[in-house]
């Protein structure tokens, strides 16, 4: 239920031109890929330099693509996959449906992105969510009792007023002038705005926000309990409530939250296009990719992280292999740097050590089924109703969606977070498949799930996996200048020699944790970084992240 479809006579409804810009850098990435100028130049006799790139998601990939074209030789360490937690697993067979354990739904406002997915020539199509266009239905149950609804204005009543009242509370701290301003690209007018919501709202959690709100106020408790069991959006919303509110609104003014699609293919077919693609480099010669400076596979993954003579850096590799490199971008999840990778502490500020030990990571876990076939597109006889639906409840599963690429299908049973995650990680797949299944027999008694499964059941748990320990970082009060300093590290100048050279990139670094825009803008970020540290620079005409850093800098909080 997007904000859009909650409040039809919003005047910023699914404005084309919001993006993903800012608003706490309110840089145009998106301008800054589409210019014919580039990303800038590297000095001829630079060329060829190795660069290593700590960690092969998303934000590797995109760095070391962009660092390729600049004749520059990236060095990939990657301790599982190319793609990180773009991880698209498939059920079995090159015509069945895929399991995407990581990211799934992508919001058009990720103009940088989706120029990359346009780049390897990914086709999306619209994301079911509840009650979109892509959603034949969808059912909202809580407390027992369930509402079947085609569109918006199938809700009852209650549950219509509790998106008026999210609206109403987003008025109040201007969301529509905030819209307005990023459709305009209106960079003071987005600066003024943000900058004030910062001041007022950094040691805000989301459900104080809610209940400070004159909106939630002028309603009942069951507003908000309501609001955050099935949300508007995505889902429910009340495992985001111990974060900070400026983490909400972040993704709210930018329609992170809306008009999501789904890559054909699996979203994972994005990074390990970008590995395969040979697109035109400086000093390369044609035909160079990725993949094939790697010699078809990256590195092992890294164990240790060092300074070397000459303020180079030394990587070695969990087989005990090391090289020195001239500059090193880490884009893993930073709490590997103290518990998985052994770190030389002077490498980075001591201020900027806490802002990675500060970091939090929401949990997150999926459960997938392979089915025969879409069979929730049967109609009952008796109701005229979809079988089956996009689900949306306050049992254990919270959120189950049906999947169709190409005439596969699958389910995700269960889509969860935090706490609700939580509840799912000691328990083996097989067991968290069926108390799913009586989670939704209770919703739909007359509908044998079970009976269409085929194949074996797909899971995660990604606060389990050693190479990432949660799924995203999610700020929580107080922490915006924890965000800051990570964010600004690509900018080195006023550092000391010895801690220049190696930069930070990826889902932590960025604003926008959990969206891929994040992974690659603070790759972009990385590139410029790297750019400056080999004596280039950006073309005039197309000034990077870094040559507006002074003008458009994040607001620094006292003591920050």
């Amino acid at each position: 239920m997007t904000t859009a479809q909650t409040t039809p006579d919003a005047p910023t409804q699914h404005d084309a031109g919001v993006t993903m810009l800012g608003p706490d850098f309110p840089f145009s990435y998106d301008e800054l890929l589409e210019s014919p100028a580039g990303l800038g130049s590297i000095p001829a006799d630079h060329h060829g330099r190795e660069v290593a790139i700590v960690g092969g998601g998303l934000s590797g990939i995109v760095t070391a693509y962009e660092l390729m074209r600049l004749g520059l030789r990236p060095v990939i360490y990657e301790a599982d996959q190319i793609g990180g937690r773009l991880r698209s697993q498939p059920f079995g067979g090159p015509h069945g449906p895929i399991a995407e354990l990581g990211g799934m739904r992508f919001p058009l406002s990720s103009k940088a992105l989706f120029h990359y997915i346009d780049k390897v020539g990914l086709r999306t199509s619209p994301f079911p969510n509840p009650l979109s266009e892509a959603t034949p239905s969808t059912v909202i149950e809580l407390e027992g009792r369930s509402h079947y609804a085609r569109t918006y204005d199938d809700l009852p009543a209650f549950l219509k007023d509790v998106a008026d009242a999210w609206y109403e509370a987003l008025l109040e701290v201007g969301f529509a002038d905030m819209q307005k301003a990023l459709a305009d690209r209106d960079v003071p007018r987005i600066k003024e705005l943000w900058d004030e919501l910062v001041l007022a709202l950094d040691e805000e959690t989301f459900s104080g926000f809610l209940a400070n709100s004159k909106a939630f106020q002028s309603r009942s408790f069951k507003h908000r309990e309501a609001f955050g069991q099935v949300g508007f959006g995505t889902g429910g919303w009340d495992t985001d409530f111990p974060n900070s509110m400026l983490e909400i609104l972040r993704v709210i003014f930018t329609n992170a939250d809306e008009d999501h699609q789904m890559i054909h293919g699996g979203a994972q077919a994005l990074p390990v296009g970008l590995w395969s693609a040979t697109p035109d480099c400086a000093h390369w010669p044609a035909g160079t990719s990725l993949e094939s400076l790697h010699g078809g596979s990256p590195m092992p993954g890294v164990a240790r992280i060092m300074p070397a003579d000459g303020d180079r850096f030394e990587i070695t590799d969990r087989w005990g292999t090391a090289r020195t490199y001239d500059a090193v971008v880490v884009t893993c999840q930073v709490w590997l740097l103290s518990a998985r990778i052994d770190v030389d502490e002077s490498l980075f500020p001591s201020e900027l050590w806490t802002a990675m030990e500060r970091t939090h990571y929401m949990q997150s876990s999926k459960t997938f089924v392979r089915v025969d076939r879409p069979f929730w597109k049967d109609v009952d006889p008796d109701t005229g109703r979809d079988v089956m639906s996009m689900t949306l409840t306050d049992r254990l599963s919270r959120a189950t969606y049906l999947l169709e690429d190409d005439g596969a299908a699958s389910i995700c049973l269960s889509y969860t977070w935090n706490d609700d995650a939580l509840k799912w990680l000691a328990l083996p797949v097989e067991e968290r498949v069926r108390l799913q299944l009586h989670s939704l027999r209770k919703i739909y008694p007359g509908v044998d799930i079970a009976s269409h499964i085929v194949g074996d059941p797909i899971t995660v748990s990604w606060e389990s996996d050693p190479n990432f320990m949660g799924a995203f970082k999610a700020n929580l009060p107080g922490h915006y200048r924890y965000q800051r300093r990570l964010f600004a590290h690509f900018v080195q100048e006023h550092l000391p020699a010895h801690q220049r050279g190696i930069f930070l990139a990826g889902d932590d670094i960025s604003w926008t944790a959990g969206w891929a825009e994040g992974a690659v803008t603070t790759a972009l970020n990385a590139v410029w970084g790297i750019v400056h540290h080999f004596g280039g620079a950006s073309a005039p005409e197309n000034p990077g992240p870094g040559d507006r850093f002074a003008e458009l800098a994040p607001v620094e909080l006292p003591g920050g």
